[in-house]
């Protein structure tokens, strides 16, 4: 068990990336005053929470609905994730996040967005809850071995979501601590591990797969 909530504690750290999310939240919250800062943080928190813990909760049953086995979803996300990481590994997924805030902050400056708009997109939608995170969370619930494993994924989940706060709260000081070498050395380190991580999620659904079926 243990395993298992490194494992999903190191997937959703890695596919999340509270600490990426920092400089995010500082290019659309530019020119903010502090309240109005904290508030998006707080909302946008909250509404990626949501989100995620809908998905978290009905995952297995959406995919009961649609027909699709968890061997077969283990290894979508699994690719999915695999992805992902090619993208962190060569500095793409950064540029990526950086034109979503880039768009988002043009859009709310020609359409004079409110606090909750910019809360709601980009930040929790496609930054803390995008399809990467959806699909790592239905494929990690899919593969608690109990129902004590399965609560405490719910305790992961709200324990990375705690760190997506603190880190928009903390933007300003995360930014000059890191840095942009050291934010691209972590950045590419984390890619390797969602690589390792991905490639483990689809070697396992190939398993239960031919296993199920023999």
């Amino acid at each position: 068990m243990t395993d298992f909530f490194i494992n999903a504690f190191a997937t959703l750290f890695v596919t999340i990336d509270p600490v990426g999310l920092a400089p995010m939240f500082l290019a659309v919250s530019a020119g903010m005053s502090p309240a109005d800062r904290r508030r998006v943080a707080i909302r946008a928190t909250i509404t990626g929470a949501a989100i995620l813990l809908v998905f978290y909760v009905s995952g297995q049953a959406v995919l009961n609905v649609l027909g699709i086995s968890v061997s077969a979803f283990r290894v979508a996300g699994g690719i999915l994730l695999f992805i992902i990481a090619i993208e962190m590994v060569f500095g793409k997924r950064q540029e990526r996040k950086t034109e979503t805030a880039e768009k988002a902050v043009e859009s709310v400056e020609s359409h004079h967005g409110t606090i909750n708009e910019i809360a709601i997109f980009p930040l929790a939608i496609p930054l803390i809850a995008g399809p990467a995170a959806i699909s790592a969370i239905i494929l990690l619930s899919s593969q608690a071995p109990d129902k004590v494993a399965y609560a405490g994924l719910g305790g992961v989940i709200l324990i990375i979501l705690g760190s997506c706060l603190l880190a928009f709260l903390a933007a300003e000081r995360i930014e000059r601590m890191l840095g942009e070498t050291a934010q691209l050395v972590i950045t590419r380190l984390l890619g390797v591990l969602l690589a390792a991580l991905s490639v483990q999620f689809v070697a396992d659904g190939v398993m239960t797969f031919v296993n199920t079926n023999m």
